[in-house]
């Protein structure tokens, strides 16, 4: 339990004793307070009596205590739509957030396809250069056919017309033969 202190204050020329758990200074500020409402309302009006003014006093400061309420509970209002503010904002946030990691791992599919797409055409292109390898070597040994072909056909159409030559000289070696005999 907290400690209670006595303060002797003064108020409207009376000596008051104070207990509280209030600092001492606190107090003497408030007392000072009082009284100088009350001796500021006694000064405007002569014909008051000290309970009057103290009355008046009490109700002027009854009127700004009710009044410093309705503002700080408006205050409060204004505070909690910021924080009922946040709570959405927090939510939205998080939802975000979500939607954020979703589109990072869409994103790492997409990656992750375009880098297999990219092996796929590194291996597709290696596959065609080997191909195109092997036609361009296929048309060096179908050239070197060809020349061996047409040195061929040469050889046979050059045997043809020695055939040709030698059955020619068969056949005036025959009929001379024939006719010798």
């Amino acid at each position: 339990m907290p400690e209670k202190n006595k303060v002797n204050v003064i108020i409207d020329g009376r000596n008051f004793t104070v207990v509280g758990a209030g600092d001492e200074n606190y107090v003497k500020n408030l007392a000072y307070y009082v009284d100088q409402r009350i001796k500021n309302l006694a000064s405007k009006n002569d014909r008051l009596s000290q309970t009057m003014a103290a009355t008046l006093a009490a109700l002027n400061i009854a009127d700004e205590l009710f009044k410093t309420k309705d503002k700080l509970n408006e205050l409060e209002k204004k505070a909690k739509e910021p924080l009922e503010k946040f709570s959405d904002l927090t939510q939205e946030l998080e939802e975000t957030k979500a939607k954020i990691r979703d589109l990072e791992k869409l994103c790492l599919e997409y990656k992750d396809e375009a880098i297999k797409t990219k092996l796929s055409k590194e291996e597709q292109y290696n596959e065609v250069s080997k191909i195109s390898e092997q036609l361009e070597q296929n048309e060096i040994e179908l050239e070197e056919l060809r020349k061996q072909n047409k040195n061929l056909q040469d050889k046979n159409f050059q045997n043809q017309l020695e055939l040709i030559e030698t059955r020619k000289e068969l056949s005036e070696v025959l009929k001379l033969f024939n006719e010798k005999k």
